[in-house]
């Protein structure tokens, strides 16, 4: 049952996020849009609640409980930066907004990739947070094994993203030879 509520919540997180963006750039009701946007923190409340109640009433921890805590953790993480994402391209394709910004090159793109990996830092804290605290929960009346194994994954994912953040540092990325002309071009109309 855990398994097709995370499931359910990441359709969820989705379809309001569509729907969302839909109501505020199709149907020109942005308060209407925003709203249901609002609604998807609602989602891993829901699951939170559930989890907890599976463990109260006898429940063995095991991976599904683990999944759970990450689901969440990303979601804290990455859940308002993906709305926002999505909704400036929704604005720039739907809406005739500006172009969003990309990442870049160089060292804006390190600072990017360093912020990507704070959202990480975030998303590992809450799961690890949530994992320590059911395993204080269920203490010596189940093995917590499994619980302790999607920490360490947690940590590895920390460790890992951080890695690929570095390597932006220590190797930027560079502009094509296009773009290059481009933005030189573009500073001597301004300059």
């Amino acid at each position: 049952m855990l398994v097709a509520l995370i499931v359910t919540c990441e359709v969820g997180f989705w379809v309001l996020l569509a729907g969302g963006l839909a109501l505020r750039y199709l149907a020109k009701m942005p308060r209407l849009g925003a709203a249901v946007l609002l609604c998807e923190p609602l989602l891993e409340l829901v699951l939170l609640v559930v989890t907890t109640l599976d463990l109260k009433n006898g429940g063995e921890p095991s991976w599904k409980h683990g999944l759970a805590a990450l689901y969440i953790g990303y979601t804290v993480g990455f859940g308002h930066y993906t709305v926002k994402w999505l909704d400036a391209h929704a604005a720039y394709r739907l809406a005739g907004g500006p172009k969003p910004a990309g990442a870049g090159y160089g060292r804006a793109r390190a600072v990017h990739e360093w912020k990507l990996w704070g959202r990480t830092v975030l998303a590992a804290a809450v799961a690890l947070g949530l994992l320590q605290i059911a395993i204080w929960y269920v203490g010596d009346a189940a093995d917590p094994g499994s619980l302790r194994a999607w920490q360490y994954g947690a940590l590895r994912v920390v460790a890992i993203h951080g890695v690929i953040a570095a390597t932006y540092s220590i190797w930027p990325r560079k502009a094509p030879a296009g773009a290059r002309e481009r933005d030189r071009a573009d500073e001597r109309v301004k300059g």
